[in-house]
């Protein structure tokens, strides 16, 4: 089967830039105290439920994946990019990474206590959401909890240049209600969201952000 352009063009620049952006971003949760309480939230839920292991999808460098575990998740990454993964395997020896994608995890059904997509979805066209969100809903157990973070609008970037390097890569803008309806359509129901403006640390390019906690209902 022909890999779709968008993989294959997301993977070669993240293989690209894997050791600057892990440089650049490994301690980005330090001065964000509002990106650490949503984790922290999540945890919660997550442990509340007591549905599993939490997977970190589109983990990059995992430092992410880390500050799971740190709050008492039994957190793994998955990513696209060999090369993301060989670093945080380097970083984080005693934490698992896979590669995989999230059009089609090599995940077992409702074997999720929790995901995280981080950001994850930024390369992904319009078109294929729908399937990363079944994908989402597949591997998440009844009562396992969802959270989404993504640039919140209606626009698309093409990037050639990014963490020093030169590169092909889209970038876009998603509508938070479009997510929300598309989550639904998956059988995802949203608890919160939140969109907040850029702070005075992100260009005013980078634009508002979006966050979501949904969760996949439990059987009736």
């Amino acid at each position: 089967m022909t890999e779709s352009t968008h993989l294959c063009a997301t993977r070669t620049a993240y293989d690209t830039v894997a050791v600057d952006y892990a440089r650049l971003l490994s301690d980005a949760l330090e001065s964000r105290p509002l990106d650490r309480a949503l984790f922290a939230a999540f945890a919660e839920f997550v442990q509340g439920a007591d549905a599993g292991p939490v997977a970190d999808l589109g983990c990059g460098p995992g430092h992410l994946t880390a500050h799971l575990h740190s709050l008492g998740l039994s957190a793994f990454g998955v990513d696209l990019s060999p090369g993301m993964v060989a670093v945080a395997r380097e970083a984080y020896p005693e934490l698992r990474f896979d590669e995989g994608s999230m059009t089609a995890l090599d995940l077992a059904d409702g074997a999720l206590g929790g995901v995280v997509s981080w950001y994850s979805i930024v390369h992904t066209p319009p078109e294929v959401l729908p399937t990363v969100f079944a994908e989402f809903h597949r591997v998440l157990a009844p009562g396992g909890t969802l959270l989404l973070a993504f640039k919140a609008g209606d626009r698309l970037r093409h990037l050639e240049h990014a963490y020093g390097h030169d590169l092909s890569l889209d970038v876009y803008w998603q509508s938070p209600d479009r997510i929300a309806e598309l989550l639904g359509l998956a059988g995802l129901a949203v608890d919160a969201r939140l969109i907040r403006e850029p702070d005075e640390r992100e260009r005013p390019a980078q634009g508002r952000q979006a966050y979501f906690l949904a969760r996949k209902p439990t059987a009736v």
